[in-house]
């Protein structure tokens, strides 16, 4: 199910305040110079807006009255130079602000993705994959807009609008305390929109994150859209969910937008106000048309970012529907993590011992494991079979700690896993997965993901070992072809095979290998089974087997069904016993 953060977040914490704290306290602070030099830019625009404002009176008085020529050249150009200023500073400012910005970006996609790194298997089982890009991608993205726009708009527009009101007061402070009565109530409205406006963006990222992941699924499984003929279906799933988030975007634009007809009105009111009284004065000669000039130009200076101020509420509210959910997956603490004191795992011949282990992957279940217990012996092969659902591939996740057990004990090298460091516990171990993932890589840099820094001629001897190293240099760039995404460009045999190259290269004391040869036809496997065979060697293996045949050699078959270890024993053993086992190995039962 897609994630619903507003769960997870107590009432005070997703307060604005809150939010813009955490926000200044966790990414803005680190930025404090490079603001303060945009803030100084900024404060040179401003003034030189106000400079404008000001410069109407001469103008208006002297220059356009044809009363002081001796003025004209110096007001000219000081016209021209407080518009030069102002180009110019205002073009820092934003270039500063940008960088700023964008850094603040990477740096909360860095600690998200960083944060995702560390939780467990259930909380990416539990969360689509194309929910958590969306997470990364676009929530951060609205954030982005909101940081920058805020300390744009908290720069800039107010900066502006105190110079603007200086010139209004000096020009006229009746009339400018009459102009400011509007701001109560620009406020007031500006504040309700957000409230609003807050929950519409909490929707919109939801939607965006259903959205990425429905296209993230249909472009991975294309082959089976296209050879059922689903082309249509999916259309229209994708469809619905396109028009779910053009109609989301639709009504945040209508609600953010409604402050604009709002303000319109109560300017105009205010320059109806201001031109009725003004006029009036200036018939009286109580006023210049110079001084009211400059006034009305500083007032309709001060009404675009009087504008930006009230929309910034708006782009405010949205990022900070987006902060909510980014804040609450970097607050998740995975629920597999090391202990206090955590121990280093050394063991170059480690035993695991499983101990009356019991396990569910959710409450209310059926258990996965009930009671399990068994040895697997340093150098020797511990293989598990039986029917589909049995435990065999829960006993392998619990090895690496994907999952921990909820009664019982696992130990590896007479330690408790628990008590063992999670970096170093699996960087002891090499596991092979019916579930193979290859990445958008090259070939070369697929099997080198099994041990950072392997050389070239490291990657070619696994590869060679692993029967791969012959269609590799099929390919007319060999080591340096690029598979594409999860290894399209490759057969399924030719993806196992690399994965296995990968495993042989780790060169681990334990290893797993869950249904290791399954998708390779007989030749292959038969070249791959001897080279695991030859990788086994001296090490602590498990195996889960396709094909009963792969595991007649086994020094230990267990045979799990509904959770529980039914049989255990040699092929010999277990064929005299004529049990599960032989019965699945007389009929060739795949399991």
């Amino acid at each position: 199910m897609p994630i619903d953060n507003t769960e997870h977040i107590a009432p005070p914490q997703n307060s604005t305040t809150f939010l813009m704290k955490r926000a200044v306290r966790d990414y803005v602070k680190n930025y404090t110079g490079q603001i303060l030099l945009a803030m100084f830019f900024m404060m040179v625009a401003a003034a030189m807006t106000a400079g404008v404002a000001q410069l109407m009176q001469p103008i208006l008085d002297d220059v356009l009255g044809g009363q002081r020529k001796e003025l004209i050249f110096p007001v000219a150009a000081s016209v021209f130079v407080v518009f030069l200023l102002r180009g110019t500073s205002t073009y820092m400012h934003m270039i500063i602000m940008n960088k700023v910005s964008q850094s603040i970006v990477a740096d909360i996609q860095k600690d998200l993705f960083s944060r995702f790194m560390t939780l467990d298997l259930a909380f990416f089982h539990s969360n689509p994959s194309g929910q958590l890009i969306s997470n990364v991608i676009n929530d951060v993205n609205v954030m982005r807009n909101a940081v920058s726009d805020t300390l744009m708009g908290i720069g800039k527009s107010v900066l502006t609008l105190i110079f603007l009101s200086g010139v209004m007061i000096y020009q006229d402070w009746k009339l400018s305390i009459a102009a400011f009565l509007i701001f109560p109530f620009i406020a007031f409205f500006v504040a309700k929109l957000g409230r609003r406006l807050r929950k519409v963006s909490r929707n919109i990222q939801k939607e965006m994150g259903g959205l990425s992941d429905r296209l993230s699924q249909i472009f991975q499984g294309i082959r089976q859209v296209q050879a059922y003929g689903m082309e249509n279906f999916e259309r229209e799933r994708a469809g619905t969910a396109i028009t779910k988030v053009k109609k989301l975007n639709i009504q945040s634009v209508r609600i953010g937008n409604l402050s604009t007809p709002v303000n319109e009105i109560l300017v105009g009111t205010v320059f109806f106000a201001i031109i009725l009284y003004g006029g009036y004065e200036a018939a009286e000669g109580n006023i210049t048309a110079g001084q009211l000039g400059a006034f009305l130009t500083a007032f309709t200076l001060a009404y675009e970012p009087m504008k930006k101020l009230a929309k910034l509420n708006n782009t405010l509210q949205l990022g900070l529907g987006a902060a909510e959910r980014v804040f609450d997956l970097i607050d998740r603490q995975p629920e597999i993590e090391n202990t206090p004191d955590a121990k280093t795992f050394e063991s170059k011949d480690p035993a695991i011992i499983f101990d009356d282990v019991q396990f569910q992957y959710e409450a209310g279940k059926d258990k996965a494991l009930k009671g399990i217990s068994f040895t697997a012996e340093p150098g020797k092969v511990t293989a598990l079979v039986g029917p589909s659902g049995g435990g065999k591939s829960t006993v392998m996740n619990l090895i690496p700690r994907f999952y921990d057990a909820q009664s019982g004990q696992v130990s590896i090298g007479g330690d408790d896993i628990r008590k063992l460091d999670l970096v170093s516990l699996r960087s002891h171990i090499a596991l092979v997965s019916q579930d193979i993932t290859i990445f958008d890589d090259t070939i070369g840099a697929n099997i080198g993901y099994g041990r950072a820094g392997a050389t070239q001629g490291e990657i070619i001897e696994a590869a060679k070992a692993a029967a791969a190293h012959e269609f590799i240099e099929s390919f007319p760039e060999g080591y340096d072809t690029t598979v594409g995404e999860d290894g399209v460009k490759l057969s399924g045999g030719q993806r196992q095979r690399l994965s296995i190259a990968r495993a042989i290269l780790r060169d681990a004391p334990i290893l797993l290998l869950d249904e290791a040869t399954s998708a390779l036809d007989n030749e292959s496997e038969k070249l791959v089974q001897q080279a695991l065979e030859k990788l086994e060697k001296g090490r602590t293996t498990l195996v889960i087997a396709h094909r009963l045949s792969t595991v007649q050699n086994a020094d230990q078959i267990l045979v799990l069904n509904e959770g529980q270890i039914i049989e255990r024993g040699t092929h010999d053993e277990l064929m005299e016993l004529n049990g599960l086992y032989a019965k699945m190995y007389v009929t060739g039962l795949k399991h």
